[in-house]
């Protein structure tokens, strides 16, 4: 069958058997799928789920996936997304290999993602499920009042995002004003200068891309002495598909905490 991706690219598939996940989320939605049988090779930082993901093939990271690797395990399905992957090294290995790209931005996209997964897979009930679940998840789930935000997704140089990101939109949906929805860049560095003109009520440090930790938390208290600093778990505002379902429960608790504080 005929699927055109989120780049518009034509992509041949029939019921594929033998796949390489790209990207650490939507690795953990494939198993959740009940597709694990069929995954043959996923990146280094791919982590869920654990025992299943210790006994897959690595090639490599998320940029720099290693193509020699790729070619000789003969995939019929790679899944890459254009945000995550080197778009170079993806446009060579789909000369020789079924590549499906998607452009993940928003949670209508991420939800749609699961859907199409679900689709070129053969998993279509599954998906289905998934996606009921997760939208009923976010239907039930309450608002706090809007707090101001800064989130920081890096150290040196300290780094947040902008308004058309897929973090924005989770913050968004957890009860939050992103501090820079007003940029039109997706990342970029800030300044402390910068962060103290926006004055967020809470400067959130994430556990990834940078491993933000406790001794980090006490340096930019002391740097913002007028907002709250709070080390979050950054897999939930950052991995759709599958882990959006747990997300919900996450930002339930991080209000609770929030709020106590």
């Amino acid at each position: 069958m005929k699927f055109k991706d989120d780049l518009n690219r034509i992509v041949n598939l029939k019921n594929p058997k033998r796949i390489i996940s790209l990207v650490p989320s939507i690795t953990e939605l494939l198993y959740d799928l009940g597709l694990g049988e069929r995954i043959i090779a996923v990146t280094r930082f791919c982590k869920y789920p654990k025992k299943e993901i210790e006994k897959t093939d690595k090639i490599g990271g998320t940029k720099d996936f290693d193509l020699q690797k790729i070619r000789s395990l003969k995939p019929d399905l790679i899944i890459a997304v254009k945000e995550e992957n080197d778009k170079n090294r993806v446009l060579e290995i789909a000369k020789e290999f079924p590549l499906y790209v998607f452009d993940i931005t928003n949670m209508s996209t991420a939800l749609e993602a699961i859907l199409k997964i679900g689709e070129i897979t053969e998993t279509e009930k599954q998906a289905k499920e998934l996606h009921q679940k997760i939208k009923i998840e976010i239907q039930s789930f309450s608002f706090i009042k809007e707090k101001k935000v800064c989130y920081l997704i890096w150290e040196k140089p300290m780094m947040t995002i902008g308004n058309k990101t897929f973090i924005s939109e989770m913050l968004h949906l957890a009860g939050y004003k992103n501090s820079f929805s007003d940029k039109k860049e997706n990342y970029f560095s800030v300044t402390v200068e910068d962060i103290k003109t926006e004055k967020p009520e809470l400067i959130f440090l994430s556990s990834e891309p940078f491993p933000f930790k406790e001794k980090h938390k006490k340096q930019f208290q002391e740097q913002f002495i007028d907002s709250k600093i709070i080390l979050v778990d950054g897999e939930m505002f950052t991995w759709y598909g599958s882990r959006m379902l747990k997300a919900i429960n996450y930002f339930k608790q991080l209000n609770k905490e929030i709020n106590k504080k």
